[in-house]
């Protein structure tokens, strides 16, 4: 082989080995920043399910604790809507402990009432969506 061919074979096997590491480092970078993007993005978007069915379950529960018994169903739908949204997206762990606080709104609403008082100290007692926030918290972090 003549020297000048050699040379040039050379010349351009390391222009195309360094073009593909140059577009292989592009496509690496390109592809952990978009997972990261997605990561975010999925955080928020189970940060507002997670706060959705704290608001709902919250007002049930507050409802549940001052009223006889449940005079309106449709008053429970919108938590029952964001536990099928946290469903869709939620780890099995969040999902029980929604379910858990879900059993908890209910039967606050099923207890007949026959001190306020007594009702009051079981509230401060406890706290319902101390479990189910832990769970909404790991989930999170888990993702970033």
């Amino acid at each position: 082989m003549d020297p000048a061919t050699i040379s040039a074979v050379s010349a351009l096997a390391g222009s195309a080995i360094g073009a593909l590491a140059s577009v292989a480092t592009t496509w690496f970078t390109q592809h952990h920043q978009d997972h990261a993007q997605r990561l975010g993005q999925e955080g928020s978007r189970r940060e507002r399910l997670f706060g959705e069915f704290i608001d709902q379950a919250s007002k049930a529960y507050a409802d549940g604790v001052v009223q006889e018994r449940l005079d309106d169903p449709a008053k429970l739908v919108p938590m029952y809507t964001a536990m099928n949204k946290l469903r869709l997206f939620a780890t099995p762990g969040t999902i029980g402990a929604a379910e858990a606080v879900l059993v908890l709104v209910v039967d606050t609403y099923e207890k007949t009432s026959t001190a306020l008082e007594a009702r009051n100290s079981h509230i401060t007692a406890h706290d319902i969506l101390r479990e189910f926030a832990d769970a909404c918290r790991a989930e999170l972090t888990y993702l970033r």
